[in-house]
């Protein structure tokens, strides 16, 4: 298992919001769902893409010369020209441009090879009874490596937390059953016509996925996105409350407020946000839904961070 290979965004040290204690995320590329909050849009697709920022770009014109492909050019004018047709996500430029305004995300590792990283911090999970999580994009989109990786994570003695979004088969989820210790799953929206709306898919495959955990006696941490003129009502906060009161697996609920950062991405991406709210969610929203979904829940209901 430690030859099987994925393709990861990055990995995250010191991470406090990803299951308890100290942990260290692993980020999958790869995602089903096409939510138009996404704060990861460069997760969604499975291979490696390149990431311009115009606003960070000297035009200094070494990315021209080490660019195999003719994708960057320097006009006469001084200014960065990117031609996406030509790029092949191959990453050379990344490698001359010092002021980051190039960036690939997304490349191939062996289980091995990310193992190693994590297990450099194995003090710190230690001493805060923390672990590893495997998150994304969706780490269910690559079933063969997520199994490897939280394999091997359990040999060695780790905690391991799977954050999801739920839509699976259930074929993989019981493959990834006896290899996590606490599922970090996504509930978006309450009503089945704006989560199609939203994300693309239905919000029914998410209700599966929670209904197979609680069978298993899996533990849960319901994870809800605040998603302003989108899931900001009390409907949406009665259905986080009711899933709460019906199923014994989730032991929390963890709200996460929106930002807008995923909107930058994107357009570093070339594309544009279907969701272009540029303002962070109000805090005192952010309070008032918090109380109110703490008031009719039994569970411990807290912020989280995306």
């Amino acid at each position: 298992m430690l030859n099987v290979k994925g393709h990861i965004l990055n990995i995250q040290h010191f991470c406090t919001s990803d299951g308890p204690g100290i942990r260290t995320t692993v980020f999958l590329k790869g995602c089903p769902l096409h939510c138009a909050w996404c704060h990861n849009p460069e997760t969604h697709n499975n291979g490696s893409e390149l990431l311009f920022r115009a606003e960070k770009c000297s035009a200094c014109g070494a990315c021209v010369t080490a660019c195999p492909k003719g994708a960057h050019q320097i006009t006469e004018e001084g200014i960065h020209r990117f031609d996406r047709s030509l790029c092949e996500s191959c990453g050379k430029c990344t490698e001359h441009c010092y002021t980051a305004a190039l960036e690939l995300a997304g490349k191939i590792m062996a289980v091995e090879e990310v193992l190693k990283d994590l297990l450099s911090d194995r003090v710190f999970y230690k001493t805060s009874n923390g672990g590893i999580t495997l998150s994304g994009g969706e780490p269910t989109a690559q079933p063969n490596f997520t199994e490897a990786l939280l394999t091997e994570a359990h040999k060695e003695g780790l905690h391991t937390a799977l954050e999801t979004a739920g839509v699976c088969s259930k074929d993989t989820l019981l493959r990834l059953l006896p290899h996590t210790d606490l599922f970090l799953l996504d509930w978006k929206i309450s009503d089945d016509a704006l989560h199609k709306k939203y994300t693309g898919v239905s919000n029914s495959a998410v209700l599966d996925t929670l209904a197979t955990l609680d069978a298993h006696g899996k533990d849960v941490h319901l994870r809800c996105p605040l998603i302003p003129d989108v899931n900001t009502s009390e409907d949406h906060y009665n259905g986080i409350a009711s899933l709460a009161a019906r199923y014994t697996a989730i032991k929390q609920i963890t709200l996460e407020p929106y930002h807008p950062l995923g909107i930058g991405k994107a357009e570093a991406l070339g594309k544009k946000a279907p969701y272009q709210n540029r303002d962070f969610m109000d805090k005192n929203a952010v309070e008032d839904a918090l109380a109110y979904i703490q008031q009719r829940a039994s569970i411990p209901v807290v912020l989280g961070n995306e």
